[in-house]
């Protein structure tokens, strides 16, 4: 009696039941394929994800390309006019015309404020 208690249970330990090596073995089999597709995917995403990255990065660098070059020009119109506004100044008729510019808008800032 004893013996065939032990023969039907055989397979059985407390808290659970025992699994065979081989059974054992191929649980581990499939734990390990289902935790390699799980970073495989990861591993794919954080792929395409440095990939945008690297997109974005790149369309970054182009404009500020672009408003560096927007900048320098900017920066040689200005230069220009400041070189002729210099020689604007340098000049004694072009003095007493920015003196005469001046006066008109002074007097028209006076005139409007009164009669508002």
């Amino acid at each position: 009696m004893r013996n065939n208690r032990v023969a039907l249970f055989d397979g059985i330990e407390e808290g659970g039941i025992r699994a065979t090596s081989s059974y054992s073995h191929e649980i581990d089999e499939h734990d390990n394929e289902r935790a390699m597709e799980g970073l495989q995917d990861r591993v794919n995403l954080l792929k395409r994800l440095s990939g945008d990255i690297h997109e974005e990065v790149d369309s970054h660098n182009r404009m500020l390309d672009r408003m560096g070059n927007d900048m320098d020009s900017s920066r040689g119109i200005l230069s220009g006019t400041m070189d002729k506004l210099k020689m604007v100044f340098e000049t004694k008729s072009s003095r007493r015309m920015f003196t005469l510019v001046a006066s008109f808008v002074v007097i028209f800032l006076v005139i409007y404020y009164l009669t508002r």
